[in-house]
């Protein structure tokens, strides 16, 4: 951040103080939410689970979420400096509102009211172990992509 309070992007230079700024921002977490709460919605509804069954589409919605955060915060913060509302927009917004780790502890206490413990512990593990892997090789793979050549 330059001593006037703009940021220097690679869109431009955009004032991103203030009460515009914050409006800016707001707006970019708004809508970004908005379009990735519709994506979420719309595989869920394609593929339904149903009650005490591996809860797929949400366990595949979050992986491929973080894999996505991984990737978008290399390439914002080591890649490419990027306009001040692409992370709001897209990690915030966009990524924030696809993936749904409620919805995720809502699925595992729904499987254990159907009587499936073995399921809910199995989604309950897998999906922490299979999104953290996701980040990690999101974040891994996108600076293997990107490493400069000497």
């Amino acid at each position: 951040m330059a001593a006037s309070g703009k940021l220097t992007a690679g869109l431009g230079s955009r004032d991103m103080t203030g009460r515009k700024g914050e409006a800016a921002t707001l707006g970019a977490v708004a809508a970004g939410g908005a379009a990735g709460a519709v994506a979420r919605y719309a595989l869920t509804a394609a593929f339904p689970h149903p009650p005490g069954t591996f809860a797929w589409a949400t366990f595949g919605i979050n992986v491929a979420g973080c894999l996505l955060i991984g990737v978008l915060m290399v390439l914002i913060t080591e890649v490419r400096r990027a306009h001040p509302l692409v992370r709001p927009f897209l990690g915030v917004g966009v990524l924030g509102g696809f993936t749904t780790f409620s919805t995720y502890v809502a699925d595992v206490r729904e499987a254990l009211a159907a009587g499936a413990p073995l399921t809910a512990a199995a989604y309950l593990a897998g999906t922490l172990v299979a999104a953290l892997a996701a980040v990690t090789a999101g974040v891994l793979l996108t600076r293997a992509m990107f490493r400069r050549r000497t």
